[in-house]
């Protein structure tokens, strides 16, 4: 076993955790709220990491590149904790998964003249029909049985998707060598997009003090879950490191189905099947 392997499924389960615990407070409260909560924690969190971690100094170029994928973390956060509030765990995340790895490889194609592998390529290919699956109109086995309608949220997540696509990309411009500062004014930017979705109605801010501590955790796991990825990278193969991490919806899905009781239609199911091939064909291409 890699060294990398246990830092990198530490920062799965925090990434899936973190989805969970924002998704169901985002049926509480509104889903801006808590994402602008989660991400000034996490910004306090990642700056202090960011002091202690080693670099070769921040460069103009890499807090630029840090700033613009900000901007997608903190839209991407809002418009996933939205759907999570609104559809199905085990619909919405692995759809904002698809989308956020599928894209930034496209977009490396069409304006990098990057060259994917063919393992890169087959998950493209697997991803559309995976993505027309989980989002079609077709009811479930039941109906109704977890009172949420087939599609609910599915608009939302591909937007999500879109947002965090924007982020991957960006990010990915700023090179190692800046440490984690590109990854502080992601978080900084983050929130400076999240806050006038909410003071746009300063009353999306009250909620039960319970929801508004647990949302400030969803930005602390966050952070952990970043650590954990940056000690996993550093350490192991990075090829292994990011599949094992993309491997972080399996835990809203898993919870979806079995303890929020959510159910799918069989085209759905087989489209779940497909986004996670192609979730790791992605990976490893």
């Amino acid at each position: 076993m890699t060294a990398g392997v246990g830092p990198a499924l530490v920062s799965a389960v925090c990434f899936g955790l973190t989805d969970v615990f924002a998704g169901l407070l985002s049926r509480r409260a509104h889903s801006a709220a808590v994402a602008l909560l989660g991400q000034v924690a996490g910004t306090a969190a990642v700056l202090a990491l960011a002091v202690g971690a080693p670099s070769a100094g921040a460069e103009p170029s890499a807090l630029g590149w840090g700033a613009l994928s900000g901007v997608g973390t903190g839209l991407g956060a809002a418009l996933l904790f939205r759907a999570m509030g609104r559809g199905r765990f085990s619909v919405v995340v692995p759809l904002t998964v698809v989308a956020g790895v599928a894209l930034p490889v496209l977009a490396g194609v069409l304006l990098l003249h990057d060259r994917p592998g063919v393992w890169a390529w087959a998950g493209i290919a697997a991803s559309l029909p995976a993505v027309w699956l989980m989002s079609g109109s077709g009811r479930t086995a039941d109906g109704t049985a977890d009172g949420l309608a087939p599609t609910a949220g599915v608009r939302t997540a591909l937007l999500a998707g879109v947002a965090f696509a924007l982020q991957y990309t960006a990010l990915a411009q700023a090179g190692p060598a800046a440490g984690l500062w590109p990854l502080a004014a992601n978080r900084i930017v983050s929130v400076l997009t999240i806050l006038p979705l909410v003071l746009a109605r300063p009353s999306r801010l009250r909620m039960p003090f319970a929801v508004a501590a647990g949302s400030a955790g969803t930005g602390l796991v966050s952070a952990a879950a970043i650590a954990s990825y940056a000690l996993a990278a550093g350490a192991g193969e990075l090829p292994v490191v990011v599949v094992l991490t993309s491997m972080y919806p399996a835990i809203p899905v898993l919870l979806g189905l079995t303890a929020l009781r959510e159910r799918l239609s069989g085209a759905q199911l087989a489209g779940l099947g497909g986004a996670a091939a192609a979730v790791v064909l992605i990976s490893v291409g």
